[in-house]
């Protein structure tokens, strides 16, 4: 884990997060610049009521380029929001607001949930989530570590 002055964590363009509250202990997360909000693949999302609260149930695959492992979460939404893609696709999302585990750090994100089955990551790090107390060093990956128990 590297330091860089003021206690800012420099991360890799690619880093492994975890997702205490949904129960994801360990996820890829492709760490993004240009994106301003962080998402997460879900899909088989559902959205009810529950104490008069919005929620949203989903399932995801954790890993990349497998469908054997299957994860069920709930969370409770926080916004809808129209969001365009990198290929400038437009698309309603639900947003939810987690806690992320980043090395030694925990800090509440905001997250989009989208089908990303087709991508090489099935979460994206986006820079809202990084304004506090990070630098990224796009030549590098994994400069926080493995989650515990990788």
């Amino acid at each position: 884990m590297e330091h860089e002055g003021k206690g800012r964590l420099v991360l890799g363009w690619r880093e492994w997060v975890t997702l205490p509250a949904l129960g994801i202990t360990a996820i890829k997360a492709k760490v993004d610049t240009g994106a301003r909000t962080s998402a997460l693949h879900a899909f088989q999302v559902e959205l009810y009521r529950r104490g008069g609260a919005h929620r949203v149930r989903f399932a995801l695959h954790p890993l990349q380029k497998r469908t054997d492992i299957e994860l069920r979460c709930d969370a409770k939404v926080i916004d809808q929001r129209l969001v365009s893609d990198s290929g400038g696709h437009r698309e309603r999302r639900y947003v939810i607001d987690t806690p992320v585990r980043i090395a030694d750090r925990e800090l509440p994100i905001e997250i989009t949930l989208t089908d990303r089955d087709t991508m090489n990551f099935r979460m994206l790090l986006g820079r809202t989530a990084l304004r506090n107390g990070f630098l990224v060093d796009p030549r590098r990956s994994y400069l926080a570590g493995n989650p515990p128990g990788l």
